[in-house]
This record gives structure tokens, sequence and C-alpha cells, in this order.
């Protein structure tokens, strides 16, 4: 990845995955146990990250033919994961619903995750 545009979707991909993997781990917490602080710094940063990643997933890049491939997936990467956040947070409660939600969501986070290698 020697293109430095490159390296700001691919900062922007893992860092809304960070936060939304923090949201994930802490929605599943116990109540009245201590949630690390790292969690929590993660998790503050969520809507800055979400943010970035849809001012990115809605810009226009280009270069080689490569790049604008690796740029159009990580786009569409961070179309899916703001779409995943935005279902979690629209299922309100505590109940079944939103369990489900928070299972799509981690999958997605998942599924992310084990495509990132492809853009380092």
């Amino acid at each position: 990845m020697n293109n430095p545009r490159l390296r700001v979707f691919r900062a922007a991909v893992d860092g809304l995955i960070e936060s939304l993997d923090a949201v994930v781990r802490l929605a599943s917490w116990k109540d009245g146990e201590e949630k690390p602080a790292p969690l929590l710094t993660s998790v503050a940063k969520l809507q800055d990250r979400l943010g970035a990643a849809e001012r990115l997933a809605g810009s226009h890049f280009s270069g080689r033919a490569t790049d604008v491939a690796t740029v159009t997936e990580m786009r569409a990467v961070l179309r899916r994961l703001d779409a995943a956040h935005l279902a979690y947070c629209k299922r309100g409660g505590s109940g079944e619903e939103k369990n489900e939600a928070m299972i799509a969501l981690a999958t997605e986070v998942a599924a992310t995750t084990a495509l990132a290698h492809r853009w380092a």
C-alpha cells in the first residue's frame, strides 16, 4: 500500500472496526462490572469515525486501476459497517431484536476484519 490516500481509507476502516467491536463487546458486558478504559475510549471515538467513514465512502477516488478497486471495496465495507451500526441503533430496548442486531453487527465486524488483509 504505497499510496498515502489508500492508507487514509485503511485507517478509517480499522478505526471503525475497532470502535464497532468495542460497542459489541460493551453491549454484552454485565452490569456492575468495571468496563475497560480502552473500550470506552474506542466507543467515544465512534461518532467521529462514522463521520469520517461517511465522508470517505461518498468521496471520489481516481488513480491506478488496482488502487481504485481497493478503494471501491473499502468504500463498500465502510457503508456496510455504517448500515449494520444503524440497524443496531434502531433496535431499541434489550430484547431479542436488539440481541439479533448486535449479532448482525458483530458478524459484519468479523467479516470485515477477515477481509482486511487484502488491503495491507
